[in-house]
Formats: structure tokens, C-alpha cells, sequence
């Protein structure tokens, strides 16, 4: 716990407990509204190739993961840390910001 508290510069453990809470529901919205998303636009297994289906559940869902993962980090009141932190993971991925720190 004290390894990720230095690691992402955190002061207090209950900021740690929020931000781990952040990342659970996250993954878990992002999962969770992609399939629907998919079935609204039209798109499903039925009328798609697995090949092709599965491959784009996944970018949807990474995509629905990094803006859930901004909102629940400033509903939960931490948006400085996850807008950081998105900032890094987006130019990993080669969309760069002028003023990422890593």
C-alpha cells in the first residue's frame, strides 16, 4: 500500500482506497456499456463476424474506459490525479499532450 501511495504520490491512505474504488468501477462501466452501445448502433454477433466483432468491442470499451475513468475521478474527487494519469496512458498509445510530465 505504502509502495503505491509513493509511487503515484499520494498522501492519505483513504485517497488510495477512492482512487483503487475509481478503477474497479471503471473497468466494470466500461464493460458494461459497451455491449449495449454495440446492440444501439446496430452491431452484433448475428450481423458481424466474431473476427471482426470482438476486436471492436474491445476499442469501444477502451474508449468508454479512459472517459468514464476521468468522470468517476472528478465525481469522486480526484481528477487531478486520473486527468494525469490519462494524460500518460493516452501518449503510451501515441496520442501525446504538450505538457505530460511521466
Amino acid at each position: 500500500m505504502k509502495k503505491l501511495m509513493t509511487r503515484w504520490n499520494i498522501e492519505k491512505p483513504w485517497q488510495l482506497v477512492v482512487i483503487l474504488f475509481v478503477f474497479s468501477i471503471t473497468g466494470s462501466t466500461s464493460i458494461t456499456i459497451g455491449r449495449p452501445f454495440l446492440k444501439l448502433v446496430g452491431i452484433t454477433l448475428e450481423n458481424l463476424n466474431p473476427f471482426l466483432y470482438y476486436p471492436l468491442f474491445i476499442v469501444l470499451s477502451f474508449i468508454f474506459y479512459q472517459l468514464f475513468l476521468v468522470l468517476y475521478g472528478w465525481l469522486f474527487g480526484q481528477f487531478n490525479f486520473f486527468w494525469t494519469m490519462e494524460k500518460k496512458m493516452l501518449s503510451r498509445f501515441g496520442l501525446s499532450f504538450n505538457n505530460v510530465k511521466s
